[in-house]
């Protein structure tokens, strides 16, 4: 998922031809996401990096033999890898493919590093919120969890009514205008790329395939997703080792650049506004949008996981930034750079996935336009079933039961058509100012909660230095907590083995 705008401030108003509400909501919220925001998101994810001890870094290890491990243990409900996997398809989505462009476009080789740069320091405030959807998330129906920060302020912080605040939120920004700007986006690339391609097309696409997976529910989303979005990203990763290899004379060359963009040494060269300045913002802008995290949506989808420990979810959902900005943005970055027929410094003719589809056309030949096209389809109907995931927790913390779940299945599937048929300057920079509002109100409450989720890190990692093989979260009675979890979840497994409260033995 990406937020639509690419462009400091100053460069938002000066090329703004809209018409003048437009220009105001986005010129808002270009101020918002510069002056608020970023420096939030920034300072959290420091804070954070400080308080773990550098979690990201010191647990990398753990979060790739988690994944080996994470299909198991379920219970019959959504496993920890059909959770990562949910928050990735959301995670990667065209914002990997049109995002990174327009950065690189706006503020040259050297946002590709901002990006490096924010995923990294992100991965510690994805673990702290991805943790506390877990700590904090209550039963639900068919052996399946719900959790949150619907759920984490509610429990966490006693407040119902800011519960409900994000989840109405979360419900319209997410799973309806995001649907919306996401196919819109599509629409544009396939009819700018395919021109027989009809943008009703596209949206008849869409609904035959996205309307009988929500509409069945949850699970049907995790099954999908489990193996819709780590192919989707394996493939595209594998068609960039394939140029990087075919280029790698030039690989040095174009690492030089990223860096000396970075550091301000080609700013005559580079962005639209020029300089340091435009790589860090276009950079910072687009990673933090990229990899989500701290905005709340992500441990919508890690709440609903089945795992012995809080901390296992926590790790595997950071790792998740790692995979969608240093592996997938990455890979789009270094395809644009290495095109030299394609792309060249300050050159903006081409922007977004239409560059990246005609880097790869360089590289590979006319024959990939049509794959390439497919890929791009695939990324937005996979992100459209994340936020679909994302939007339904709301749905059901708010009190839908079945027939709720049914209705929201449709309402987004019918947004998502919309989405390919409409203009949405508008929408698209109110969904950039719900996100933001989103990522403020989860920010306040991940940092409020954050001695829960550093308890929780502390006795995974106390049970680990035992040689425990597989730590087991208890939630009452542990000293490592400023309290109790929520009734019915993560207590004592019985002394003789049998199930207990959290499902399987040892298992929430």
């Amino acid at each position: 998922m990406a937020a639509p705008g690419a462009l400091p401030a100053a460069a938002a108003a000066d090329t703004c031809d809209e018409g003048p509400v437009v220009c105001a909501l986005q010129a808002a919220d270009d101020a918002f996401y510069i002056y608020v925001l970023f420096a939030l998101l920034i300072a959290v994810g420091l804070y954070f990096t400080i308080r773990t001890r550098a979690v990201q870094f010191r647990h990398f290890g753990t979060m790739l033999s988690t994944i080996a491990s994470s299909r198991a243990g379920a219970a019959g409900g959504i496993s920890s890898f059909q959770a990562f996997a949910v928050g990735l398809a959301a995670r990667v989505g065209i914002g990997n493919v049109a995002g990174v462009a327009l950065a690189i476009v706006a503020g040259g080789p050297g946002a590709l590093f901002w990006m490096w740069v924010v995923a990294l320091i992100g991965m510690a405030t994805s673990f702290i919120e991805s943790t506390l959807a877990q700590i904090f998330k209550e039963r639900g129906r068919d052996f399946t969890f719900q959790g949150g920060p619907a759920y984490y302020i509610k429990n966490g912080l006693r407040s119902r009514t800011w519960g409900a605040v994000f989840a109405v939120m979360c419900i319209v920004s997410v799973g309806v205008t995001v649907v919306m700007v996401q196919t819109n986006s599509l629409a544009q690339v396939l009819g700018a790329t395919v021109v027989s391609i009809k943008p009703w097309m596209v949206g008849a696409a869409l609904v035959v395939l996205t309307g009988p997976i929500v509409l069945g529910g949850l699970k049907w989303v995790a099954r999908v997703t489990e193996v819709v979005a780590p192919l989707m990203a394996l493939v595209y990763v594998l068609v960039t080792a394939v140029v990087i290899v075919l280029n790698s004379g030039d690989l040095p060359r174009v690492l030089g650049e990223v860096l000396r963009g970075a550091l301000g040494v080609d700013q005559a060269l580079y962005g639209v506004s020029g300089g340091i300045v435009a790589a860090v913002l276009n950079g910072v802008r687009r990673g933090l949008f990229s990899n989500e995290a701290g905005l709340g949506t992500v441990p919508n989808a890690a709440g609903t996981a089945t795992v012995a420990h809080p901390v296992r979810q926590g790790l595997i959902q950071s790792f998740g930034v790692f995979v969608d900005t240093i592996v997938v943005c990455t890979a789009t970055g270094l395809l644009i750079l290495l095109a030299t027929g394609t792309y060249r410094p300050g050159d903006d003719r081409l922007v977004g996935a239409v560059l990246t589809q005609r880097a790869v056309v360089e590289h590979l030949g006319e024959w990939t336009v049509w794959p390439m096209v497919v890929l791009i389809f695939v990324l937005v109907f996979s992100t459209v079933l994340g936020c679909y995931s994302y939007s339904q927790v709301n749905v059901n913390f708010l009190g839908g039961e079945r027939r709720a779940e049914q209705a929201f299945g449709l309402l987004l599937t019918a947004a998502a058509y919309a989405g390919t048929v409409l203009t949405l300057p508008a929408v698209w920079a109110l969904t950039d100012i719900a996100l933001g509002l989103l990522g403020l109100i989860n920010l306040v409450a991940i940092v409020r909660l954050g001695p829960w989720a550093l308890g929780a890190l502390h006795d995974f990692e106390a049970q680990a230095a035992r040689g425990v093989a597989e730590p087991v979260f208890i939630g009452h009675g542990n000293p490592l907590l400023p309290g109790d979890t929520v009734e019915g979840v993560w207590e004592a497994p019985p002394a003789d083995g049998a199930p207990g409260a959290g499902g399987a033995v040892g298992r929430a």
